[in-house]
């Protein structure tokens, strides 16, 4: 019969497995916080990709948008696999802050207004009613009564303004008080960073509205 006191040395055995075991617990630990880490690090530089070539979400700056875009509302706007050629009357587009506004305001870098009439159109106005090469604009996305304000500068039925090449007249839908191309000329599609597709805040609370 063996003696009890042979088996001490054998009985710890499993006692010094446990800092062994522990050793692929710590590794698959490493092993998990690493691609944990990579896969915030893979989110952040798409979201930064994104945000630089294929969407960029917008603040609006003024009430000059009402009652489409509030102040303060949110908009996304596709800046991917867009030209300046592919605006249309009565998109909303985001452009850089034109060179010869001087209205009151907040300095924004960026503003935001719809599209008009196109490079080589022509615009004038009359009364409340815009015309373009010559036709009643139709703008379903205004209220039934909404005053134009100012009228189109040096423009009128027998001498209408004729937008230049590669450069667009756009208003603000609440024309009496928007600061526009009435006030600093039509923009240059250079200037344009791109158009708004959605807008996923309104009036203070989440609103997702395709345009």
């Amino acid at each position: 019969m063996a003696d009890p006191a042979d088996a001490g040395p054998a009985d710890a055995g499993p006692a010094d497995a446990g800092p062994a075991g522990a050793r692929p617990r710590r590794r698959r630990w490493r092993r998990a916080l690493a691609e944990t880490a990579i896969v915030i690090l893979a989110a952040l530089l798409l979201a930064g990709l994104a945000r630089a070539f294929v969407f960029q979400a917008f603040s609006i700056p003024s009430s000059s948008m009402v009652p489409t875009l509030g102040m303060g509302d949110r908009i996304l706007v596709q800046k991917a696999f867009f030209t300046w050629r592919d605006i249309r009357e009565g998109d909303i587009v985001v452009f850089s802050h034109p060179p010869l506004d001087h209205c009151p305001g907040p300095e924004d870098s960026h503003l935001v207004k719809r599209v008009i009439a196109l490079p080589g159109q022509t615009i004038y106005s009359s009364g409340n009613s815009i015309y373009v090469n010559g036709r009643l604009l139709a703008e379903p996305y205004l209220p039934r009564y909404d005053p134009l304000g100012p009228p189109i500068p040096h423009a009128s039925s027998q001498h209408p303004y004729r937008v230049p090449p590669g450069e667009f007249y756009v208003l603000g839908d609440n024309r009496a008080i928007s600061c526009d191309s009435r006030y600093w000329g039509p923009v240059k599609g250079s200037s344009i960073v791109g158009k708004a597709v959605l807008v996923w805040w309104h009036d203070n609370h989440p609103d997702f509205h395709w345009f």
